[in-house]
């Protein structure tokens, strides 16, 4: 431990932060930038004089030209008004040309703050959001505020695959602006394997068979610019300029996955510095709750009952906590062994529930695609039992969604977990058999397309007879997925919460008044569109205007859940932190961007492109539009990005990139031995 003498401990603060690496060296950047300068005026006497003067000589090291405010410096107000005065009058003593970039820089501070201050006015539902967290707290205000930033990530990834994809190919198949299109057949590839007819409508045909197309994505909707069989053109000429559709297709791909990965990224920083900020110990803790627990956004009487049973359940809670704590540490041999292998039962179960989901998926995808498709190649109709069996792997991965995360929560109450821990957990698991069964029925549809067992199957490299094109096949599955989530949703609201509210509010049975409103959970509802959002990540490729049916659904889905909250619904009375479950909604949707990874990269990379539709028909796989479209540069150009693409760029780059993770890692240790000093001082 040490010691610091009497006369320094007052300023130990300061002294610590003085020793960060960081801060020497913006010191050493200041010094040089202000070197030769020196007082112009002498300060006034006293400790208001001396704090002023600090502040100038903060000012003068961090040069002249870029002064900060006299709000910025933390004197009270007679020392910022004496501040400013310096400042005004040391203006004089400027050269022209650092006046007028000192009062530019000024202007332009207060114009970008003008504009900061006016576009948030126009934010989306920025009086809707505020209303919620007035009435309900700041727990369900980020449910809401996290549905708008989807919504908005999704209309980016629209506009961006309209712009680059689909306006294109509507402008050259139309011959807008002196536009035209070729089709080159693919060289080398069997005749068979070239033959697409979509099920498209084809003259008077009734409301039902149009109602049912809408639902399933076939019929007219498959020949539509939605899906990808669509996209048909290996290049477009708008006026004189070539466009390279396959190329911008799959670069129009990385660049959403990119912006979407950036932008999670972006957004959880903040979450995360909050995180561990409030990953203090339980002494901070409690004193957070009794000092600083209220959320004085709470206007509404409801809400502020709710809050106080809030903070009485999380001091239960931490109780609770400690209770285990001493429990756990209390806990014979034969206690633990007791308690260890019935979580090991426990888990089997789980697996157990787990693998019965996932067959049950591949089963229902295997018998949809067989039937489906057998029974439109020999009567060429979609009856109601035919929609149902193509809509079966949907009910089936519904149904699990439901029923799986029910015995999750039931059998966590046996594992003898604190708390928070069992919410957790009982969260991971439901993250993991949404995405899950996601991955499953992608899984099942690539071993239907996969699956050859003739020569004529063999050349093509998938099954084109159930298969002629089979990206938009999964491009209807993922829009079935999506279109039938949000019936769920709709149902769920409509059938099950409204008739509840009435029940309760009219009836005065004692069962009915023990069952009382529906909880309005953050974190299922969370993971609900986290679900929808992987789909629409996944489905992008196979169907490039699913990002818009993503955009209306959550924009609906806002009105829908803000009615139910309000009418329908209760706050749950275990509410999470506003910080801490914005965190967690971004962790739980960068994992299912990580998943929708995994599809696309085997999709591209692995599985051959149809040869009888998309702007990949002449190209063997997906990938294979980059190498082709480098052989077209000049030689120069050729072999500097073959040299980044070798061994000898990868490794010495691999290195480097190490030697700066080890330096920002030995930065950040040293930035938390620090914060522990600090933290120390402050108990």
């Amino acid at each position: 431990e040490v010691f610091l003498p009497e006369e320094t401990r007052g300023a130990a603060p300061v002294d610590f932060l003085q020793q960060l690496p960081s801060y020497q060296s913006a010191l050493r950047r200041r010094a040089t930038a202000a070197g030769g300068t020196q007082e112009r005026r002498a300060a006034p006497q006293g400790p208001a004089g001396r704090r002023a003067s600090e502040g100038r000589g903060l000012e003068q090291e961090e040069g002249q030209v870029a002064a900060r405010p006299a709000r910025e410096y933390p004197l009270s107000i007679a020392e910022k008004r004496r501040l400013r005065d310096y400042q005004q009058a040391d203006t004089k003593y400027l050269s022209g040309w650092k006046q007028w970039k000192r009062t530019s820089s000024k202007s332009l501070k207060k114009a970008l703050s003008e504009v900061k201050e006016l576009s948030s006015y126009l934010e989306l539902w920025r009086h809707d959001i505020h209303s919620i967290e007035g009435k309900f707290g700041t727990g369900i205000q980020s449910y809401f505020s996290f549905l708008r930033f989807l919504v908005l990530l999704n209309f980016i990834i629209f506009i961006l695959m309209f712009s680059f994809v689909t306006l294109p190919s509507i402008v050259a198949k139309h011959g807008m602006f002196n536009s035209s299109f070729a089709k080159i057949l693919p060289k080398n590839v069997e005749p068979h394997c070239t033959v697409y007819e979509p099920s498209g409508t084809k003259g008077l045909t009734y409301f039902y068979t149009y109602l049912k197309d809408l639902l399933s994505g076939t019929g007219f909707l498959e020949v539509t610019s939605l899906f990808y069989g669509y996209y048909t053109i290996d290049a477009a000429w708008i006026s004189i300029m070539r466009y390279n559709l396959p190329l911008a297709y799959l670069l129009a791909t990385f660049a959403y996955l990119a912006l979407s990965l950036i932008w999670i990224i972006k957004r959880s920083v903040g979450g995360f510095k909050q995180n561990l900020v409030h990953n203090e110990d339980a002494f901070q803790s409690y004193c957070n709750k009794v000092f600083a627990g209220w959320d004085f956004c709470i206007t509404d009487p409801n809400a502020a009952r709710l809050k106080h049973r809030s903070l009485q359940y999380e001091l239960q809670t931490d109780l609770e906590e400690e209770r285990l704590k001493r429990k756990i540490a209390d806990r014979t041999t034969k206690e633990k062994l007791r308690i260890y292998s019935l979580r090991i039962f426990i888990n089997i179960i789980v697996l157990a529930v787990l693998s019965g989901c996932f067959y049950s998926i591949y089963r229902a995808t295997v018998f949809s695609q067989e039937n489906s498709s057998v029974s439109i190649r020999h009567d060429g109709r979609r009856d109601s039992t035919n929609l149902l069996v193509q809509y079966l792997p949907s009910i089936v991965i519904t149904m699990a969604n439901f029923l799986a995360p029910q015995i999750f929560s039931f059998l966590t109450r046996f594992e003898d977990y604190s708390p928070a821990f069992e919410i957790r957990l009982t969260l991971l698991r439901c993250v993991f058999v949404r995405l899950a069964n996601i991955g499953v029925l992608l899984v099942s549809l690539w071993s239907q397309i996969s699956y050859c067992d003739t020569d004529k199957c063999k050349a093509c490299g998938y099954n084109y007879e159930l298969y002629p094109c089979w990206e938009s096949e999964v491009g209807q599955e993922m829009y079935k997925l999506m279109i039938f989530d949000f019936i769920i949703i709709l149902a769920v609201i409509l059938f099950v919460d409204f008739p509840r509210k009435l029940l309760v509010t009219h009836c005065s049975c004692k069962p009915v008044q023990w069952c009382g409103l529906q909880e309005f959970g953050i974190s299922d509802n969370v993971l609900e569109i986290i679900y929808g959002q992987t789909i629409c990540w996944i489905g992008t490729f196979f169907s490039p205007l699913l990002p818009a049916i993503a955009t209306v659904k959550y924009f609906i889905i806002f009105y829908i859940k803000k009615i139910s909250l309000i009418h329908t619904r209760k706050p749950a009375a275990r509410p999470i932190r506003a910080s801490s479950s914005n965190f967690f909604f971004l962790v739980v949707l960068l994992i299912g961007l990580i998943v929708a990874f995994i599809p696309l990269g085997v999709s591209i990379a692995h599985i051959p492109s149809s040869k009888a539709c998309g702007p990949f028909r002449s190209f063997n796989t997906t990938w294979a539009v980059v190498p082709d479209t480098i052989r077209e540069f000049p030689k120069g150009l050729q072999q500097v990005l073959y040299g980044i693409a070798s061994e000898a760029f990868a490794v010495p780059f691999f290195m480097v990139i190490c030697l700066v993770m080890v330096y920002f890692i030995a930065l950040a240790g040293a930035h938390k031995r620090v914060v522990e000093q600090l933290r120390e001082q402050l108990v």
